[in-house]
């Protein structure tokens, strides 16, 4: 690691949907970590905490996934649904159905040709489940996390979730409005919930007070070619709701592998709702009528990621009163 110059550094977080920053903290150190495993360079196998993660293991994942293994997401972690996928492909191919990807495994992998083509099936699985659950929102499970401990994006999720119970859907915060836990007890809360969605709200911070605007990510990594597809879907619903309805400057989305994003089982969005270093962006933020605005653009966002192409709406047009006529609720 110490060999890499801060340009190479930086080349390596870009790919790896990390913060770009040009220097090796943790998490890119982990990231390198993964990165120098190649699919055959060990066996691979779930063991306990902490899970064996890496390349190879995306790479495995991702040629389970080809045959039609259903491994989950492509995330480089080793897990149940890992090995559950492993155990059935191996059993297809008459090897020993131990769940651990050793020399045989890997062998019956290479030799196997893919007979999977169309679209990516982790994609059109998850594209799929989220057209089986149908427009109403009353059968879908919301998890709102205020990120930190910020009073103003609490504000905005209660204000979210006050709109989403109105209209028949399960909602459930990762805080009060007074503690903060962990990212990983906020991935397990959400987890536990099978929630059908997971969104993050945050406000973001930076040296230069003009940097500003609202900014939305989702889970894709160029490195394992994966993209959480709904996730993406969702992610730009969500930022042109937002931009449509109010002054805040479009920073676009973003494909990111940050842990919220890759250990969340649900589709997963964090959206930056400012800057609290810009006075233009805090004085937004800081307003009830503002946050209202938020409030009701990112359920409509949420309608919008139901609703079949024929029912859809152009974006700033949809209001909750609109989906209560309706009868969009169960």
């Amino acid at each position: 690691m110490s060999d890499l110059t801060e340009s190479e550094i930086r080349s390596f977080q870009q790919a790896r949907g990390l913060d770009v920053t040009g220097f090796v903290d943790a998490v890119t150190a982990r990231a390198l970590e993964e990165a120098r495993w190649k699919l055959g360079d060990r066996s691979l196998y779930l063991q306990e905490s902490p899970l064996m993660r890496g390349d190879d293991v995306a790479a495995l994942q991702a040629r389970l996934t080809e045959m039609g293994f259903d491994s989950g997401r492509v995330d480089g972690i080793y897990g149940p649904r890992t090995e559950t996928a492993v155990k059935e492909f191996q059993k297809s191919v008459g090897a020993t159905v131990d769940g651990k990807c050793g020399p045989a495994t890997m062998i019956a992998l290479i030799r196997l040709t893919k007979i999977v083509s169309g679209g990516a099936p982790s994609a059109m699985r998850q594209t799929a489940t989220q057209q089986s659950r149908g427009p109403a929102l009353a059968n879908k499970v919301i998890v709102l996390n205020p990120d930190g401990d910020d009073q103003l994006v609490y504000d905005v999720a209660v204000r979210t979730e006050g709109r989403l119970l109105a209209l028949g859907a399960s909602v459930f915060l990762t805080r009060g409005a007074t503690n903060n836990p962990s990212e990983q007890e906020r991935i397990a809360f959400s987890n536990k919930s099978s929630a059908d969605l997971m969104i993050s709200l945050n406000l973001d911070t930076y040296i230069n007070d003009k940097a500003h605007g609202a900014a939305t990510y989702f889970y894709g990594s160029d490195a394992h070619g994966v993209h959480s597809i709904v996730g993406e879907r969702f992610a730009s619903l969500v930022q042109r709701e937002i931009c449509a309805r109010t002054d805040l400057a479009n920073c676009r989305t973003h494909a990111k592998t940050w842990d919220l994003l890759r250990l969340t089982t649900a589709p997963t969005v964090r959206i930056d709702l400012g800057y609290t270093s810009n006075p233009g962006d805090i004085s937004r933020i800081s307003r009830p009528d503002f946050r209202d605005v938020i409030a009701e653009a990112l359920v409509i966002a949420i309608q919008r990621l139901y609703l079949a192409a024929e029912d859809d709406a152009k974006t700033g047009t949809l209001r909750i009163s609109d989906l209560r006529k309706a009868g969009i609720r169960r």
